[in-house]
């Protein structure tokens, strides 16, 4: 097995007090918008920006924001790329594999860093999960009134993006086998919630980044799950695998080990990355073919 030096080791997220729901609010155009199509998702009509921040801050305690460092390998770069204002690695867990399955965990974390750079929770489905066995998540963890339905998700998802984007500037999400799993599910969600995934949103998938990366350095029938990826590199055990945060912090690492070996810059990664509507255009095309 060939053993990579990392540049850098990057760190756990480390879990911080509340303080990013507690100050972030919506403008109030988007907020309008999102109860709009959303109703009573993230605030009660009439309600100011402060009760909003302090109802969503008290109601939903899954969810978590915590800080990290940035990749140094993303530092020069990150600051030279006037069109990039976050690289997110992300990772959901779900109830199963088909349509009619939902979201029931959500993780990202921020590689450029900073305070509140990791965000996860919990995501109540609204129905039975029934692969409890995947992941170790049950019906009565996420069926709470303390856990958020998507659609009380979405907002702040997207407040948590919004805080760090440039104007006019593109998030790019990171997610392994993302372009047939993720990607997708977080298509059908917006869907069900009557929007669309936000146009400046990019996504890259490191699946087919590792078989390039297999075919420069690997063996010749290489494994390329996560965990596969993770024992390839020798990096450590990062908590239970299938659950969002962990296979994120597993995922951050792997990612820097391929793109430093590489010497992809910033440019390379745009270059490889797709938008949601790609995804939706091809399904179109696919459907009508047969």
């Amino acid at each position: 097995m060939r053993t990579i030096s990392s540049i850098l080791q990057i760190p756990r997220c480390r879990i911080q007090p509340f303080s990013f729901l507690q100050s972030a609010t919506l403008s109030e155009k988007s907020s309008q918008a999102l109860t709009k199509t959303c109703p009573g998702s993230y605030s009660e009509p009439g309600s100011n920006r402060g009760t909003r921040s302090r109802s969503v801050s008290s109601r939903f305690t899954s969810i978590k924001f915590s800080d990290a460092e940035q990749m140094k390998i993303l530092v020069t770069e990150s600051r030279e790329s006037k069109d990039l204002s976050g690289v997110y690695v992300m990772d959901l867990e779900t109830t199963g594999l088909y349509e009619r399955c939902k979201i029931i965990e959500f993780g990202g974390r921020n590689l450029l860093g900073g305070k509140n750079s990791c965000f996860e929770t919990l995501v109540n489905p609204e129905q039975y999960v029934p692969n409890s066995h995947v992941h170790g998540i049950t019906t009565n963890m996420v069926n709470q009134p303390y856990v958020p339905r998507m659609e009380d998700l979405i907002p702040i998802l997207m407040q948590y993006t919004k805080n760090r984007q440039v104007p006019e500037g593109h998030a790019l999400f990171i997610a392994h086998n993302g372009r047939r799993f993720d990607v997708p599910f977080l298509i059908k969600e917006f869907s069900r919630c009557d929007m669309d995934i936000p146009t400046n949103w990019l996504f890259l998938d490191t699946l087919p980044l590792a078989r390039e990366y297999m075919k420069l350095y690997g063996p010749p029938s290489p494994k390329l799950s996560l965990q596969a990826l993770r024992e390839y590199f020798e990096i450590p055990s990062m908590g239970s695998s299938h659950r969002a945060m962990s296979d994120v912090n597993v995922l951050s690492s792997i990612f820097e080990k391929m793109i430093c070996d590489m010497n992809l810059t910033i440019t390379d990664l745009l270059e490889r990355s797709f938008k949601a509507s790609d995804l939706v255009i091809t399904s179109k095309k696919n459907t009508k073919m047969t």
